[in-house]
């Protein structure tokens, strides 16, 4: 019988030798690499932890103790040790366990964490409300160095360090994000890594003298000497200049000195931060020389690493395609991105324009100030970031873009519902948001050709912000472009007995619904809008004044349907609206076709509602 089957807890971590911990954290890549290769998932990242989560669990009794993950994609091994192994045929797919931590999944997973920079803030909380309450637990913040890379994580700091609540705040350094990581922290870490001796001669110094009563006395004698020393071989960290207790650079890979460490900076009752080096990828060949390919990547054969899904084009490659055309013509293009050069397509662009490409790190506001720093001064920003990471520069594209109508384009990825990454990474949002900076223009391809056309002319010819939306994935039924010959509006089927209003790549289910539909004798004209702000509604309303009965289908949650609807029927009195979109609920994590019919955003689901409103007597 294997170790790592008889875990189910903190409890069974404590019987463990050292030994067995150490064959424990061979089992667990072992189980990682087979088990996520059949389902897909985040894998470099939690081959890194492996030691790192072993000794947290053994330290820390995580159904009691708090342990918040900042980007919880590195939260499988802490999930394999809190009894759910027998869940991971099923990670990550609808109706199973989720890839990031989820409270309601087990009382382990003591928050949500989907977004990075935020662990420090909420674990400064839940250590306050322990001190408020008169409770007794710990609390730990597990970061990653890429994470470390955003604002908020400094004014966590700032707090944490005059707050004087005891804590355990690990950095878990591994030297990239998703990808490689940039900024002046990076290389302030780099700087530290590269004098790990410090800390190794202060255990092995503390250890001898502890031996014996004398040496005790003479080690409380000798703190000075030992304050001089640690100024002439590693200078103040940036944690320390905040007020906070540093421990580090420690080998991340060392389970029992992490246990000793852990435990070290649990006993001091105050603010600390462990700074741990691991190494993405670490045990699984494959994944330690492409450690970006492996950090989410779909199955995947695990005795060679190559990938089993057919590879097809899909939207973020046309964007790049596109963006390298554009800045042949253009000089002063640019792209930003915050620390997914390869995520969004910019890759290439980066490596043939490295002094017009700009990886600002996990920092989606400055991103997005910077953007409007470079168009006020006349360059052509574009600023490529997943929709769920855009929630993040909410004001900043209200006070620094839309305020002073600056040409700004945001390449909005990742639009929609993306699967399993679930809740924390659906782009359900922006369509709501961004339509309430006035002077902003959205833009919805349905087809990868439809987006470069679309992107050119936000960069060449538009004036003032906006934003061009597209989704994970490649084309689907649709791969033509409307975009020049129809203006705002396409009508890409005509019916007499009503219409079904959408956009972007929905425009697929709804044109297979208007086939059931026709299957059922009704015809049913199928409208796209190609632009979502400002709403075409002249050409919309002279195509409705002959049509009583609409329906107006979208993926997004609070965004133009109900708007929309309020619009026609101030101008058709008597027509019969409906609309059909993800509701007002956070949509769970699986597969596409299962989250559109959980949603009711399936052909089917479509075609059924349209036949409800066709019974709707105005």
């Amino acid at each position: 019988m294997s170790i790592l089957s008889k875990i189910r807890g903190h409890d069974d971590l404590l019987s463990l030798t050292p030994q067995e911990l150490t064959a424990l954290c061979d089992e667990i890549r072992a189980f990682l690499v087979e088990s996520v290769a059949h389902t897909g998932g985040h894998l470099a990242s939690n081959l890194g932890t492996v030691e790192l989560s072993v000794a947290i669990e053994t330290v820390f009794n995580t159904q009691i103790d708090r342990l918040v993950f900042d980007v919880g994609h590195q939260s499988y091994v802490h999930k394999l040790l809190t009894g759910r192994q027998a869940d991971f045929g099923r990670l990550r797919q609808f109706g199973g366990i989720a890839g990031f931590p989820k409270p309601s999944e087990s009382n382990s997973d003591a928050f949500v964490a989907g977004h990075a920079s935020s662990s420090v803030s909420i674990a400064l909380g839940m250590a306050r409300a322990r001190t408020l309450k008169h409770e007794n637990y710990d609390v730990v913040a597990l970061i990653g160095d890429g994470a470390a890379t955003g604002g908020m994580v400094y004014e966590a700091l700032n707090d944490a360090a005059v707050s004087a609540e005891p804590m355990v705040i690990i950095l878990n350094d591994n030297e990239m994000s998703i990808a490689p990581n940039v900024g002046g922290f990076a290389q302030h870490l780099s700087r530290l890594r590269t004098k790990e001796s410090y800390l190794g001669m202060k255990q092995r110094y503390r250890r001898a003298l502890s031996r014996t009563k004398a040496g005790r006395v003479i080690y409380r004698g000798t703190r000075k000497i030992k304050e001089w020393l640690k100024k002439i071989l590693l200078q103040p960290t940036i944690f320390e200049n905040m007020g906070l207790t540093y421990l580090g650079p420690v080998d991340g890979h060392d389970v029992q000195n992490l246990i000793s460490l852990l435990r070290l900076a649990k006993d001091m009752r105050r603010p600390v931060v462990l700074h741990v080096h691991t190494q993405k990828g670490r045990g699984y060949t494959p994944a330690e020389e492409a450690p970006s390919r492996f950090h989410g990547i779909g199955k995947f054969d695990p005795a060679t690493g190559k990938s089993l899904a057919e590879k097809k084009t899909t939207f973020s490659d046309a964007f790049g395609k596109t963006m390298l055309q554009i800045a042949q013509e253009d000089p002063d293009l640019c792209a930003i991105t915050a620390a997914m050069p390869d995520g969004t397509g910019l890759l290439e662009f980066m490596h043939k324009y490295p002094e017009r490409t700009f990886d600002v790190g996990i920092a989606e506001e400055h991103a997005i100030s910077m953007a409007g720093g470079l168009a006020k001064q006349g360059m052509h920003p574009v600023v490529a970031l997943y929709s769920t990471f855009l929630q993040r520069g909410y004001d900043q594209i209200l006070q620094d873009i839309a305020m002073l109508k600056l040409h700004v384009v945001l390449a909005v990825d990742r639009a929609g519902l993306v699967g399993e990454d679930g809740e924390t990474h659906h782009g359900v949002f922006d369509v709501g948001f961004l339509r309430q900076a006035q002077c902003m223009q959205i833009l919805c391809p349905a087809s990868t050709r439809e987006l470069q056309d679309m992107l050119r002319w936000a960069v060449q010819e538009c004036e003032g912000p906006v934003a061009v939306r597209y989704p994970r994935g490649g084309d689907g039924a649709y791969t033509a472009s409307a975009w020049k010959e129809h203006g705002h509006l396409a009508v890409h089927r005509y019916g007499k007995d009503g219409v079904i209003i959408t956009y972007g790549t929905l425009l697929n289910h709804a044109m297979e619904a208007a086939q059931l539909l026709s299957e059922q004798g009704l015809e049913v004209a199928v409208l796209r809008l190609l632009q979502i702000n400002p709403l075409p509604m002249e050409p919309l309303e002279a195509f409705l004044s002959s049509q009583k009965h609409v329906l107006i289908v979208e993926e997004a949650i609070c965004g133009i349907a109900e708007h929309l609807a309020w619009q026609i029927t101030q101008t058709f009195a008597d027509a019969s609206v409906e609309t059909l979109d993800l509701g007002r609920e956070y949509v769970t994590h699986g597969d596409m076709k299962s989250l559109y019919a959980h949603c009711g955003l399936d052909p089917q689901s479509i075609a059924k509602k349209f036949l409800e409103v066709r019974k709707v007597e105005k």
